[in-house]
C-alpha cells in the first residue's frame, strides 16, 4: 500500500544515517521528497538513485535563508508541502559541563539542533496552515527523557525539542497540522563516528562496530537501525496518525526501561571535541 501517495515531504539531514532511511522508505511509499543536507555528493547520488521522485538541496538547517528557499523548493517543484521531518543533527559538543566552552561549537550545535527545528516549523507552518493541512516531525532522542544518554548540550537541546514540539502543536492543531517528535535509542548510524575515532581503524565501519556495542545497551538484543526510526516517521507522516500530534515517541528497544549509561554500556569514553 503506497501510504504517502501524493504527498510532499522534506527530510533536513537527508543524505546519510536515519535520513537516508526515511527518503528511501518514503520513496517506497509513494512520496516525492526533498533531500535538504550540507553533504552534497551523499544527497546528489541518492537523489540520482530514487530518480525523479526526490531532488536535492543543499541546506544549512542553521541559516534561515536556506531553511525558506528548503520549503519554496518543496513547492515550486512537487507543488505542495504535506511532511517535515526535522532530523538534521550531530553529537555537538561534549565533555565534563565545567569544560563546556560557550563558543563557536556551541553555536553550531545550537544552530544546527534547535534553531533549525524552530525554523523549520516555522517555513512549514506558513504553508501548511494555509493549506489545512501538514504533518511536523523532529527527531529528539532518549537522551531529553533521561540522564547518561548523551552529551550534556545535546541533551538539553533534546528536551526542547520535545517541548517545543508540544507547544507548536497546540497552535497548529486548529490548522489540521500536526507536530510530534521521535526520541530513537541507540541506532546504528554514522552520527557515533566523533566518539570512535580512538578505536576505529581505516578499514572498520562505523555503523557495524556501534551494531555490535549496542546490541548490549537495551533489554531488545540488537542494535537499532535506520529503518526503525523510518518506520516510526512513516506512520507520523501518514494519513493513519491524523489523530496523533503534541507526542514524542520513543524508539528504544527498551533502552529507556533501564537505569544503563549509554556511554558505559558501548565502552566508549566521551571527551571534549
Amino acid at each position: 500500500m503506497a501510504r504517502l501517495t501524493n504527498k510532499v515531504a522534506i527530510i533536513t539531514g537527508g543524505a546519510s544515517g536515519i535520513g537516508a532511511g526515511t527518503v528511501r522508505r518514503f520513496v517506497e511509499a509513494g512520496a516525492q521528497v526533498v533531500i535538504a543536507d550540507i553533504q552534497d555528493e551523499l544527497g546528489q547520488a541518492l537523489a540520482a538513485e530514487l530518480g525523479a521522485a526526490v531532488i536535492y538541496q543543499r541546506t544549512d538547517v542553521s541559516s534561515e535563508a536556506d531553511v525558506s528557499a528548503m520549503v519554496d523548493l518543496a513547492v515550486s517543484h512537487f507543488g505542495r508541502l504535506d511532511i517535515l521531518f526535522n532530523n538534521a543533527g550531530f553529537g555537538g559538543v561534549s565533555g565534563e559541563i565545567q569544560d563546556t566552552e560557550i563558543a563557536e561549537a556551541y553555536a553550531n550545535t545550537v544552530g544546527v539542533m534547535f534553531t533549525g527545528v524552530v525554523l523549520g516549523m516555522k517555513h512549514a507552518a506558513r504553508v501548511m496552515k494555509p493549506q489545512g493541512s501538514g504533518s511536523i516531525i523532529s527527531t529528539a532522542s532518549v537522551a531529553g527523557l533521561q540522564g547518561g544518554l548523551g552529551p550534556h548540550v545535546y541533551s538539553g537541546i533534546k528536551a526542547g525539542v520535545i517541548g517545543l514540539t508540544r507547544s507548536v502543536a497546540l497552535e497548529l492543531a486548529a490548522f489540521n497540522v500536526r507536530a510530534n517528535a521521535i526520541c530513537p535509542g541507540g541506532i546504528a548510524t554514522p552520527i557515533f563516528a566523533p566518539m570512535l575515532e580512538a578505536v576505529i581503524g581505516d578499514n572498520q565501519s562505523v555503523v557495524e562496530i556501534m551494531r555490535v556495542r549496542m546490541a548490549q545497551a537495551q533489554p531488545i538484543k540488537r542494535s537499532g537501525e535506520a529503518e526503525d526510526i523510518a518506520n516510526m516517521a512513516l506512520f507520523l507522516a501518514s494519513d493513519e496518525s491524523t489523530f496523533v500530534t503534541g507526542q514524542h515517541h520513543v524508539v528504544d528497544g527498551g533502552m529507556t526501561s533501564t537505569r544503563m549509561r549509554l556511554a558505559a554500556a558501548l565502552e566508549i569514553e566521551v571527551t571534549q571535541p
